[in-house]
């Protein structure tokens, strides 16, 4: 008879197996994975404003957040437009990125099509987001990114620590509240910090790009299979903290699960999010340059928990290790309906969604106590709210709209 510490040890060996030889697996690389593995990181070269943002003539700052658990952040201030003065009358617009994504997400289209260039260029206070473990954000005040425990996060310590700490810092700065724009894993950290008083109050309005809270209906190909393999758990216990698909391993990984007898990744793009119909695919090796960027095998960890059990919740340490966290043997759900009645939400979500799907989206709008502006694009996919070429007119319009009309502002754009 195989004791408890026996079983977890085989169940370990097994899933340990299972890695080996699912890198070792003989799986041939996609045209998706090769540009990857061929392409050069420009992030490396300066800041994101030298890198994109004074190059293209706008004006820009850096500045440097410290979070409560020591990491240090990288947001950008972009206080006007290209041809604008610097007494704006538009209120900050703090813009979140999503997940393996930085702030750069917002400006690697042209100066016409990316939101954070059009919002500065209409007279709003541009700044920009960075989560820890981004290129952008890889401070620690006593850690190294070598380090285990630098990679010991959720997207709710994004939620409760990166948003605390970044948007304190702008809110003390401007001495104004803050309009919050997310955007995927972005509207994660967003509804979940707005359940939060300290962190709300300083918010007077917020704009969900494909926003997420339950994921028990994602149907994009690549991740379903990443799930039914417990591809987190695998990463886990080979002692993989650090999840940066420009690595070797990272991308060897892609290629054994682009194996194309179970999964066909040769666009890459759509097995992750499900299609899109307005992205330029020829500025792909340009977007390459920049994304993807690292997160952490436990935010991985804790997406795919999600996916499996249907909750929006706290990462789940099992019953020993949420007793010894929360008190109880489940972890805390983030309850929407403790979000303000009187925060103004603008939602926009689209039919091809494979992550934001239509049907969690429907559910997170019931569960809130206001009722949002909504923006539905039925052609629309997960990455076309950022990167569409045609996303000025379907999608900025209507949101600079919402945005001017909760500032009482005259909407000239």
């Amino acid at each position: 008879m195989v004791g408890p510490g026996g079983a977890l040890a085989a169940a370990l060996r097994h899933l340990l197996l299972l890695l080996v030889c699912f890198l070792a697996g003989g799986a041939r690389a996609s045209p998706a994975t090769d540009a990857l593995r061929h392409a050069s990181s420009r992030a490396a070269a300066g800041g994101l404003c030298q890198q994109l943002l004074l190059p293209q003539g706008y004006p820009c700052t850096e500045h440097t957040v410290k979070t409560d658990d020591g990491f240090l952040l990288s947001v950008q201030h972009i206080p006007h437009g290209k041809n604008g003065v610097a007494d704006n009358a538009g209120p900050p617009v703090f813009l979140q990125h999503g997940l393996f994504q930085g702030g750069d997400t917002w400006f690697i289209n042209s100066n016409e099509q990316s939101l954070g260039y059009i919002l500065a260029d209409n007279g709003f206070d541009v700044w920009i987001g960075n989560v820890r473990g981004t290129r952008w954000s890889k401070g620690h005040s006593t850690l190294s990114v070598h380090d285990k425990l630098f990679w010991d996060w959720s997207w709710q310590d994004l939620a409760e620590s990166d948003l605390l700490a970044m948007l304190s810092y702008v809110y003390t700065v401007k001495q104004s509240k803050v309009v919050y724009v997310g955007h995927s894993q972005g509207t994660i950290m967003g509804l979940a910090a707005f359940t939060k008083p300290e962190i709300v109050k300083m918010i007077s309005s917020a704009a969900l790009l494909c926003p997420i809270s339950y994921l028990d209906h994602v149907s994009a190909s690549f991740v379903l299979r990443a799930v039914a393999i417990h591809l987190d758990q695998m990463l886990i216990t080979m002692g993989i903290h650090q999840l940066n698909f420009r690595s070797e391993m990272g991308v060897q990984m892609l290629d054994s699960l682009c194996d194309a007898e179970r999964l066909d990744c040769n666009n890459m793009l759509s097995s992750i999010t499900g299609p899109n119909c307005c992205f330029n695919s020829s500025r792909i090796d340009y977007y390459l340059e920049y994304e993807p960027h690292p997160s952490s095998t436990k935010n991985l960890r804790h997406l795919f928990q999600m996916i499996r059990k249907g909750t929006f919740a706290k990462y789940d340490y099992g019953w020993v290790g949420n007793l010894g966290r929360y008190g109880q043997l489940h972890p805390p759900p983030f309850d929407l309906s403790s979000i303000p009645e009187s925060l103004p939400i603008w939602m926009g979500y689209g039919g091809l969604d494979a992550l934001a799907d239509v049907t969690d989206v429907e559910r997170t709008i019931k569960e809130l106590r206001s009722k949002p502006e909504l923006l539905y694009i039925g052609d629309y996919g997960h990455i076309d709210f950022i990167m569409s070429v045609k996303a000025k007119d379907d999608v900025y319009l209507n949101l600079m709209r919402f945005l001017r009309a909760q500032q009482g502002l005259h909407s000239s754009y």
